[in-house]
Formats: C-alpha cells, sequence, structure tokens
C-alpha cells in the first residue's frame, strides 16, 4: 500500500496490517457519522411530508418535491464527488460537504414556503452527497486489507441502516417536537463532524492541477443526464408517465444529456467520471448487484410504510413504531457478516443473504388486511439480516480488488448505482401498484355485482344495519363494498410485488457465482482484474 500514488502524489504512508492509526480511525468515524446523516435525510422526510405540507401550505403535487429535489441534487454529486476529491483532497471536500450541509439544514428549519424549501433541500442533498462516496475510498484507503472485517460491516451498516430508520426517526421527531427539527437535529453533529474533518484527515493531497482539465461539458452532460433521469423515474408513475408533456420533455433532456456525458467520458483527457473501473469483472458485477440492493433497500423501505398507512391507516410514529425490527435486525447481524466476512467465500455470503432476502419477500405475498407487527416481524428480520450478509460481501468484492488511484471516483459510481437502483425500483413498483391495482379491481368488480347471490345478500344485510342506524342503506352499503373491493384490489397489487421482488433475489442467488473471488485479504488488495 505504502508504494501507491492518488492523483499523481505520494500517499500517506501505511500502517502495518496488525495496527490502525488511532488519529485515522476518529477520523474515519467522524465521516462516517457524516455520511450517516446524508443518508438519513433521504428518507427523514418520508414519514412527515404531511406536517410539512400543513406547515408550508403546499398542495400534494409540490410537497412531493421535498424528496425529489433532495435525491436529484445527490445522484449529480455522488459521482462527480470522484473528480473532486482528488482536485481538492478527501480533507477539503469533506470538511465543505458536511459544513455545507449543516448551513443547508438550517435553512431548511427557516423554510417558510414551499419554494424555500425545495432550493434549501437540493442545496442539502447536493452538498450532503459529497461525503457518501469519500467514506467508502477512505475505508478502502487508510485501512490494511486484514481490517476490512471490521470496517466493511460499519459502512455497510450505515448505508443500509439511515434509510431504514429513516421514517421510524423522522415520525418520532415530527410527533414530538415539530417537523423543523428534523433539520436542526443535524446541527450540532454537523458541526462536530466538519471540526473533525478539517483537523483529522490527512490521507490524501489534492492535485489542483486537474481544475485546468475540469470537463465543464461533461458535468453539463451527467447533470442533464442524471437529473432527467431521477426526475422521470420520481415523476413518472405519478402522472402517466411520457403522457405528460413536462416528463416527455426531460426524457428527451435525459437522452441528450446521456449521449453527451457518455461521449466525453470516453474522449475527455480528465472526464469527470472515469468509468473504466468497469473493466474489473468484480466492481461490475459487484456495481449490478448493489443498483439490486438498491431495488430491495429503497423499495421495502417505501412499501412497508405504505402498507401501513394505506390499508392498516398507521400514521408516521406508529409506522416508525412497527419498523424498528429492521433496523435492529441490521445492527445485530453487523458484527456476523464481519466475523463470516474472513471466513467464508464472499459468493457464498452472498447467495446467503439473496436467499434470505427472498424469502421475507415471499412469505409477504400471504399478506392480508389484518397483519400488524408480529406478522411483519419475520418478513423484517430476513429481511434486515439478508441486508447485511450481502452488503458486506459486495462492498469487498467491489472495491476491494481496485488499485488506490482509482478507488475515489470507483467509490462515486458505486454509490451511484445503489440510489439509481432505488429511484428505477420505486418507480417500477409504483406503476406495478397502480395498474394492478386496476386489473384486480376489474376482476373483483366483476365478481362482485348484480346477479352474484352472495354480493347480494351482502348488500341487504348491510343496507339492513345501516337502515336501523338512520343511515340511507343502499347507498352506504355500496359505498362500504366498494371501499373493500378497493381494499382487497390493493392488497393484491401489494402481493404482486412482492412476489416479483421474490423472483428477483433469488436469481441473483445464482448469478454470485458469477464473480471471481478477490484476493486473501493479506495480498495489498491492488490488483484483481482490471
Amino acid at each position: 500500500m505504502s508504494s501507491t500514488t492518488i492523483s499523481g502524489k505520494p500517499a500517506a504512508p501505511a500502517v502495518p496490517s496488525d495496527h490502525i492509526d488511532p488519529k485515522k480511525a476518529i477520523a474515519f468515524v467522524a465521516m462516517v457519522f457524516g455520511m450517516f446523516m446524508a443518508i438519513l435525510d433521504i428518507q427523514i422526510v418520508s414519514a412527515s411530508l404531511a406536517e410539512i405540507q400543513a406547515g408550508l401550505s403546499a398542495s400534494s403535487d409540490e410537497i412531493s418535491w421535498v424528496q425529489t429535489s433532495y435525491l436529484i441534487a445527490e445522484v449529480i454529486m455522488i459521482p462527480l464527488s470522484g473528480f473532486l476529491g482528488r482536485l481538492l483532497s478527501t480533507r477539503v471536500l469533506f470538511t465543505i460537504s458536511a459544513a455545507g450541509f449543516t448551513a443547508a439544514s438550517i435553512l431548511c428549519a427557516t423554510a417558510t414556503n414551499i419554494d424555500q424549501m425545495i432550493v434549501y433541500r437540493a442545496i442539502q442533498g447536493f452538498i450532503g452527497g459529497g461525503m457518501i462516496p469519500s467514506v467508502f475510498a477512505a475505508a478502502f484507503t487508510i485501512f490494511p486489507p486484514s481490517k476490512r472485517s471490521v470496517v466493511s460491516p460499519i459502512i455497510g451498516l450505515v448505508a443500509t441502516l439511515a434509510p431504514t430508520i429513516g421514517p421510524t426517526v423522522g415520525g418520532y421527531l415530527s410527533h414530538a417536537f415539530s417537523w423543523h427539527w428534523l433539520f436542526l437535529v443535524n446541527v450540532i453533529p454537523g458541526i462536530i463532524v466538519a471540526f473533525a474533518a478539517w483537523n483529522l484527515i490527512d490521507f490524501d493531497k489534492g492535485d489542483k492541477s486537474l481544475f485546468s482539465k475540469f470537463d465543464w461539458w461533461g458535468l453539463a452532460g451527467m447533470g442533464a443526464f442524471l437529473g432527467s433521469l431521477e426526475y422521470v423515474l420520481e415523476e413518472g408513475p405519478r402522472n402517466d408517465w411520457l403522457q405528460d408533456s413536462t416528463i416527455f420533455f426531460f426524457a428527451i433532456v435525459l437522452v441528450l444529456g446521456a449521449l453527451l456525458f457518455f461521449y466525453r467520458a470516453f474522449t475527455a483527457e480528465e472526464p469527470i467520471v472515469d468509468l473504466r473501473a468497469f473493466k474489473n469483472l468484480n466492481f461490475a458485477f459487484g456495481s449490478v448487484f448493489s443498483f439490486i440492493m438498491g431495488v430491495g433497500l429503497y423499495g421495502l423501505t417505501y412499501l412497508y410504510p405504505l402498507y401501513l398507512g394505506r390499508i392498516r391507516g398507521y400514521d408516521a410514529l406508529m409506522i416508525g413504531e412497527a419498523l424498528f425490527v429492521s433496523g435492529l435486525a441490521m445492527f445485530m447481524t453487523a458484527p456476523v457478516a464481519g466475523f463470516l466476512s474472513n471466513r467464508m467465500d464472499p459468493r457464498l455470503m452472498m447467495m446467503i443473504g439473496f436467499i434470505g432476502f427472498a424469502a421475507g419477500t415471499w412469505t409477504m405475498t400471504g399478506l392480508t388486511a389484518d397483519w400488524d407487527f408480529y406478522e411483519l416481524l419475520l418478513p423484517q428480520i430476513l429481511r434486515g439480516c439478508s441486508l447485511m450478509l450481502c452488503m458486506v460481501p459486495i462492498n469487498n468484492l467491489a472495491l476491494g480488488t481496485l488499485p488506490l488511484s482509482r478507488l475515489k471516483n470507483a467509490s462515486g459510481l458505486f454509490n451511484l448505482t445503489r440510489n439509481l437502483g432505488g429511484a428505477v425500483g420505486l418507480a417500477v413498483i409504483n406503476t406495478i401498484l397502480t395498474d394492478r391495482g386496476v386489473k384486480h379491481y376489474a376482476q373483483l368488480s366483476e365478481k362482485v355485482r348484480w346477479g352474484n347471490p352472495e354480493a347480494e345478500n351482502l348488500m341487504a344485510s348491510m343496507a339492513k344495519n345501516f337502515q336501523s342506524h338512520g343511515i340511507d342503506g343502499s347507498s352506504a352499503a355500496l359505498s362500504r363494498i366498494s371501499g373493500m373491493v378497493h381494499q382487497q384490489a390493493s392488497l393484491m397489487s401489494f402481493m404482486d410485488v412482492f412476489y416479483i421482488l421474490t423472483m428477483l433475489f433469488a436469481s441473483l442467488a445464482l448469478f454470485a457465482v458469477l464473480m471471481r473471488k478477490p484476493a486473501p485479504a493479506a495480498s495489498g488488495g491492488g490488483g484483481g482484474g482490471h
């Protein structure tokens, strides 16, 4: 490790494999905490959008942009951070990111209308996005391979735990205090992280000569491509995809941006994102697996609260209390995953994780309108444990065999795939829920109609009951039966989504064997398949 250079400059001397420099360890902990805040803020507002909407007098169409603006900005910054890290150094980039994220959090808390909130959230997402890949790159740069069984579970836990507990934390804060605290809670930790980053991070140097080679056209193409992609995926399911003129316009921007971005990525002297990491077979497969993990991570973080809110009628705090089990399972599994990562073939670990994930979603295909905490307990435990068993070997396989000079760029790409997986997954899930819900409603309505003796008897019984309470029996009974059919159609569409997810993760277990087993930890982690 000691002979490797980053951006053409000597790297900090490597520590012996049996020792971790305390200063670097503390710096790494501070960086992990900063990453936790940045990822948590993706989901922390999701359970409390109704409170923010009321506080800012926003419409239901506008309030979704509190999420969307953050995601679009963050998804642009994540791959850009690799270049910025080489240009500025990890110390400068992370300090600016932590301080800027904290300042943007304060602005979000002071927003008085929805337009201000959208702008402040975009700033928060863009600046905060720089912290996420920096931690992954640092983990594989400053620690020897022999310590990855400790470090990799930590970053894997944070990357998966933060979005999982986001709705729980957000629901509690907005319920106990007010929605402003969803953002104010970042201030004190953010100041501490920025201070620690500036004073403790010293494991690389910036290369100012890169600024003269900065690919502005590549940045414009990437911004148009990724920003439009995120917008189309977020808004498409709600607005009938390309039938909506705005979505159609951004779809065109997406295609033109992609063409410009990929052209510059292969022709620019110093591309904004270096795609050469994909030549490494393990990194390419690891990124695909990371994409699918994004589907599972963000998709289920969305599906469970949606079921509990739409079918069970839970509020934000009740949803948070019902779903804390997944986070607890992840927390308990992290040290086990670290222990196994040095003693088990990582491909086998991934297979076990994917099969466990498939088993969890398979149990959800028996969903009914009565399912509550105890029925959701096993699927949540399987999900939490399986996520950690997958994430640790995926991180090690994808990033552990790359040379250090490519780690910063590769880390940005790797994290981008997880976020894009989440965005694509949510778009597909929403589309399936809508389309299958309509189809199931039509099929059920065919059976629950005049001429069906059971339906007519139920209708008559309900009408009589309502009539006895002084209510228009026929109208009330018809409304109630329609509601029951809607609920059943909705439940069946949920079951369809869980079935598709089961097939997806079961098939991934088979593909895990295609990856190459990385070199043993003692080898230094610099080569492998590139």
